[in-house]
């Protein structure tokens, strides 16, 4: 393995990692309101969060390609005020993959606090426990397989992003140039047995994760009918 392979692999499985790490932050507090409101925005919030499942790759990168470059307000405002540019950086890609992976994150969440029984919270709060110590302390370890599953597909989902990460971050080496668009990359100079080896790398990668989570969800749902 060149150089090139394990740098590109390695910014790759950081972007993955760091979008992941922040999506559960987001995730947990959000899949919680979503399971628990009965607000009549309830359909719009979910809406916003489901619409990346739904709307092409590339129709999300080109209006974040146009809200982050400096040439319009908002990232001129980020470029002025704080000497930051999203458009073609890694930070803009982290951004776009949090805004991209949202809904594999919050539906997980939110299906797993949604199944859980009322009296859980309503004999937390009977014992005197407040909101905040009845969701990590009550509500959390119930949906533990929720969690881990939300977290993994959040991952591997990043690993395999290319629409919204070729728009945003384009093709820059050692910066923004991740496992798929390499892949393109290598494929377009008909270099397929580089592409095979990232292909490869990924595919193994992403089903032992994906194998690993499915017998650890099994063995906690065995652990808990006992």
């Amino acid at each position: 393995m060149d150089e090139s392979f394990l740098q590109t692999m390695k910014l790759t499985f950081e972007l993955a990692a760091i979008t992941t790490f922040i999506l559960l932050f987001i995730g947990i507090p959000l899949g919680y309101f979503l399971s628990q409101t009965k607000s009549k925005l309830k359909p719009v919030i979910e809406a916003f969060v489901s619409m990346p499942l739904v709307l092409p790759p590339s129709v999300l990168g080109f209006y974040l390609l146009l809200a982050f470059s400096p040439k319009n307000a908002f990232g001129a405002f980020l470029q002025e005020k704080f000497d930051i540019r999203l458009v073609f950086s890694f930070e803009g890609l982290v951004i776009a993959s949090i805004i991209f992976s949202l809904p594999f994150m919050v539906h997980p969440i939110q299906s797993g606090f949604s199944a859980l029984s009322t009296s859980l919270k309503e004999a937390s709060y009977t014992l005197g426990k407040s909101r905040f110590e009845t969701l990590w302390f009550v509500l959390l370890p119930n949906i533990r397989p929720s969690l881990l599953t939300a977290s993994v597909i959040t991952f591997a989902h990043t690993i395999g992003e290319f629409g919204v990460v070729l728009m945003i971050g384009g093709n820059i080496k050692g910066e923004t140039k991740v496992a798929s668009i390499a892949i393109y990359d290598e494929v377009e100079s008909l270099n397929y047995a580089v592409a095979n080896q990232y292909a490869f790398t990924l595919f193994i990668i992403t089903f032992s994760i994906l194998l690993f989570v499915y017998g650890i969800n099994k063995s906690m749902v065995r652990s808990e009918l006992k």
